[in-house]
This record gives structure tokens, sequence and C-alpha cells, in this order.
């Protein structure tokens, strides 16, 4: 079966206002939601990039992920609908059983195409058609979980100039997911979770420097 079309190396959407990073896609599995809401809880209510936060989640049942990581974080939070477009200061979260393509003019589709290594939704699709939208303004956050899902995502973010963070082994409570995207050899930065959040709003407002 083929896999949804993604946009290939188009021109990337108009950049947010005093940014050096327009989008920031998070990826998560086992362990994901206690270490979503600490990483999320310590982004200000201003963060002036766009959240794209995709959880592992059991298929069959609706999410309460949204309704849980409202009581902690101060930005506003909605779970993904088709044709969404991305905005400063809202964090997105993915739907169970739907991957996220990120479009080149900056809105979201929801697909069920087949699941990519036993997932949907994919980090992989996800961060693959990032950065093929955003290019050098995005960047990939793996954290903690089982697998391999992110890693071909991240090499496409590294290929397209964007950042790739990734967890820990130490403050991972499963490093499957880290671990492999860490072994690509293109990961910038590989930090304990409570210093991720203060890293992404210096990469945010300044840039690499």
């Amino acid at each position: 079966m083929s896999q949804p079309q993604i946009d290939q190396h188009t021109n990337p959407p108009p950049a947010f206002a005093n940014t050096a990073f327009d989008v920031v896609a998070i990826a998560a599995s086992a362990g994901g939601l206690k270490a979503l809401s600490q990483l999320l809880s310590h982004l200000p209510s201003d963060f002036p990039a766009a959240v794209l936060v995709l959880q592992h989640l059991n298929r069959s049942h609706h999410s309460l992920m949204a309704d849980i990581l409202r009581r902690r974080i101060s930005l506003s939070i909605k779970q993904v609908e088709e044709g969404d477009k991305l905005s400063p200061a809202q964090i997105y979260i993915a739907q169970p059983n739907y991957h996220i393509l990120v479009n080149s003019d900056g809105t979201l589709s929801l697909t069920q195409s087949p699941l990519v290594h036993f997932v949907r939704p994919s980090a992989d699709l996800l961060f693959e058609s990032l950065a093929n939208s955003y290019q050098n303004r995005a960047i990939a956050v793996v954290l903690t979980g089982t697998g391999k899902d992110g890693t071909q995502g991240v090499e496409a973010i590294a290929k397209m100039g964007g950042m790739v963070i990734s967890q820990n082994q130490e403050t991972s409570e499963h490093f499957g997911m880290p671990s492999s995207a860490i072994d690509t050899g293109i990961v910038d930065l590989i930090l304990p979770l409570p210093d991720i959040a203060e890293t992404l709003i210096q990469l945010v407002k300044e840039g690499r420097g």
C-alpha cells in the first residue's frame, strides 16, 4: 500500500514574527505523557512557535490527552483537525489512529493510510512532512518511547537544515526511540528532560547561536 503524499521541497510558509524556528514537533511513546507534561508545562503562554505533539496511543480509544495536559500547561491546546492552520503559541495534539501531515501552506492534514512501523500516527511521517514544508525553520524532539519511530524523520529534518533534539537515557523511561534517533549521528542536542523546554525557548527566539 502507498503512503500519503508528502510535499517535496516546496517554498516554506511565511515565517512567524520574531522566531528563528516556526514549528517544534515532539514525538513520544511509552512513558510519554509524563514527559510531555513536564516539558510543555515549562513553555510560556507566549511561546512564539507552533508545537505539534505526537504520542502513540491506543488506536481504538478516544484520547483524553489534550484534557489532561490542559490542567498543567499555559499554552492553548487543541486536538488536530483536518485543515488546521499552524499558529504561534498553540499546541496541536495528534488524534489516535490518524497520521498527521504538515502541508506547504502551513496547514495540517489527517490520514488513515497504512501503519508505518506498526504505528499510526507516525513520527516519521510527521517529521518528514514538516521538514519538507518548514525546512530549516523546524525542530524535531524525540522523547521517551519504545521502537524506532521518528528515526527516518529526524534524518529528513537534519537534511533540510532543521534541528533535532533527543531526550537522554538517564531521564527516559524507555530509551528505544531516543536511542534510535541518536544512533543516526545527526542529533544536534542530547538533553535531560528538565533542560529541553529552556533550550527550545532559547532556540526559537535566538536560533542556533
